[in-house]
């Protein structure tokens, strides 16, 4: 049984995560963490790490960098390994993660879905080939118009996944509009659409001479992210310092 707390609880993430742990027999949340403490979410919930004193076996963050510095703190005098999916992380908190790996297991990704992390599996096993093949390289991410940052942290996170494999000698084209010229060959072109609401999705095209390849992965709801973290939370339970990606999960 693996003992979680959850940061961010009652947040919308977080009420998702808590609904999926308690039909997981292998789960469990015994402690939130959440700015208000309420009494109805069938743990104890507390307004900070100082206050809490229950044992778990990791942390999952989904939530905000508010107090990441008093969560990091927290888990490094406990021992207690992070599922860290918070984003909008600064120089500086992320400087902070990197120092905390090293006395405790912390796995950070931009996007926990499962089948989103086998996509880019996927794409630096096939990158190659494809490129020597003269294929071009474009992303397309769609989400829902309340969503404030463009191009998407998985779409980035899809690009980076392609470049390194090609040894980081691809640049990013975020707009074609200011220039006119053909396309560059050694680029990834990223384009964002926002919309209704679209959850998420992601299409990599390669486009070849006389052929295209598409793979795309769409979110239907925010579940699968729940499930991610779940399964990220179980695999991270007991591992030793150092800094983990979903990669090692989907193994």
């Amino acid at each position: 049984m693996t003992r979680i707390i959850m940061k961010g609880c009652n947040g919308r993430m977080g009420k998702v995560i808590s609904e999926l742990v308690r039909n997981d027999e292998n789960a469990e949340i015994v402690a939130g963490i959440d700015f208000k403490e309420t009494t109805d979410n069938g743990y104890p919930v507390f307004t900070s790490f100082l206050s809490c004193n229950v044992t778990a076996d990791v942390i999952i963050d989904f939530s905000s960098p508010v107090n990441i510095g008093e969560m990091l703190k927290y888990a490094q005098e406990k021992e207690v390994p992070m599922v860290l999916s918070t984003t909008g992380l600064s120089e500086e908190d992320i400087a902070l993660v990197k120092e905390a790996s090293k006395k405790v297991a912390i796995l950070r990704s931009a996007n926990m879905s499962l089948g989103v992390n086998t996509i880019m599996k996927v794409l630096k096993a096939v990158t190659n080939v494809l490129v020597d093949a003269d294929f071009d390289i474009e992303i397309v991410e769609k989400h829902h118009n309340q969503k404030v940052d463009a191009p998407s942290g998985t779409a980035l996170a899809l690009a980076d996944a392609i470049n390194e494999v090609l040894n980081q000698e691809y640049s990013y084209n975020y707009d074609r509009s200011p220039v006119r010229e053909k396309r560059n060959k050694k680029e990834i072109g990223i384009a964002a659409v926002r919309g209704g609401t679209i959850v998420g999705e992601h299409e990599v095209i390669y486009a070849g001479i006389d052929e295209v390849i598409e793979i795309k992965h769409t979110a239907y709801s925010k579940a699968i992210f729940a499930k991610g973290a779940i399964q990220a939370a179980k695999f991270l339970a007991g591992k030793g310092p150092g800094m983990y990606e979903m990669k090692d999960v989907i193994g």
